[in-house]
C-alpha cells in the first residue's frame, strides 16, 4: 500500500493530508494513503524511512526545506539553484532505498501569481526555504525583488525598518514567506510602514491557514489587493503529485 506524507513541526494548520487523500479517492486509488508525520528534529527523517517501509514520497514544509538536504542522496537542479526542498520521491530497490529532493514551491508559486499586474518589483518578507523558492520564481519572470528579515543584516538582507516611501514605490508586490499569522498564532504580523502602502500594492500571504491573515486585514484597510497561499499550495502539489504517481503510470 504506498505511502505518502508530510515532515514538518508543528503541522496542526496543514491540509496537505486531506488534499491528497481526497484525490486518492477521487482517482480511486484506494490503496493509496498520505499521512502527516510531525517531526521534532530534522534528524528523524532515517528513523522514519526505517519505520515506514511502504514510503514512496514526502512532502517537506517548516523549519526543514533546507535542513533537510544533507539527508537526501539527490537534488534536482533546480532544487539545487534554490537551495530547498519541499518534496522527496524515495526509490526502493531490493536491499537499498534512494531518496530525491525537488521544489514544487517555485513553480506552484508562478502558476498562482495573478498575470493582470504590472510588477514594478518584489519584497520577499523572509530568509528561509520558501523564501527562497520565491525568489527564484521571480528571477523566472524578470521581477527585481528585495529580502526583507528581522534577523539578517547583510547587505542581501533589508531590515523592516529601513523600508523607505520610494521603497515601496519601486516594489509594488510583496510577499509574506514568513510563518508569521499562520495557524495557530494568528495574531502575528509582519511590521511593514502599512500607513505607507496604498492601491497600488498587492500583497501576496504563503500563509493559507486562516484563509485571511492580520497581514492581508491590514493589507485591504490601506486598499491593496490581497491573496492568500491556497491557490500556491494546491498548484505545487499538483506538481508533487505528477512526481510521486510516475512510478506508477
Amino acid at each position: 500500500m504506498p505511502l505518502f506524507g508530510l515532515i514538518g513541526y508543528p503541522l496542526g494548520h496543514s491540509y496537505s493530508a486531506d488534499l491528497f487523500n481526497d484525490r486518492f479517492r477521487k482517482e480511486c486509488k484506494t490503496d493509496f494513503s498520505y499521512r502527516l508525520f510531525p517531526l521534532k528534529t530534522v534528524s528523524e527523517f532515517t528513523k522514519l524511512l526505517k519505520d515506514q517501509p511502504e514510503l514512496c514520497g514526502l512532502n517537506v514544509t517548516i523549519p526543514y526545506k533546507e535542513s533537510i538536504l544533507p539527508f537526501l542522496d539527490h537534488m534536482e537542479e533546480t532544487a539545487r539553484r534554490i537551495g530547498a526542498v519541499n518534496t522527496i520521491v524515495i526509490r526502493r530497490g531490493s536491499h537499498d532505498l534512494k531518496t530525491v529532493g525537488y521544489n514544487t514551491d517555485a513553480g506552484g508559486f508562478l502558476r498562482s501569481l495573478p498575470v493582470d499586474i504590472p510588477w514594478s518589483g518584489a519584497l520577499i518578507l523572509g530568509s528561509g526555504g520558501a523564501a527562497k523558492a520565491v525568489a527564484y520564481a521571480l528571477q523566472q519572470k524578470n521581477i527585481r525583488y528585495l529580502f526583507v528579515s528581522r534577523t539578517h543584516t547583510s547587505e542581501c538582507f533589508l531590515p523592516y525598518e529601513n523600508i523607505t516611501k520610494e521603497i515601496l514605490h519601486n516594489h509594488s508586490l510583496i510577499v509574506n514567506a514568513t510563518p508569521v499569522g499562520m495557524s495557530p498564532d494568528t495574531e502575528g504580523i509582519p511590521p511593514l510602514p502599512w500607513e505607507l502602502l496604498t492601491p497600488d500594492h498587492f500583497l501576496y500571504d504563503l500563509v493559507y491557514n486562516p484563509p485571511e491573515t492580520r497581514f492581508m486585514h491590514a493589507g485591504r484597510l490601506q486598499g491593496c489587493r490581497v491573496m492568500n497561499g491556497e491557490k500556491m499550495l494546491q498548484e505545487q502539489a499538483g506538481l508533487a503529485w505528477d512526481l510521486f504517481m510516475d512510478p506508477f503510470h
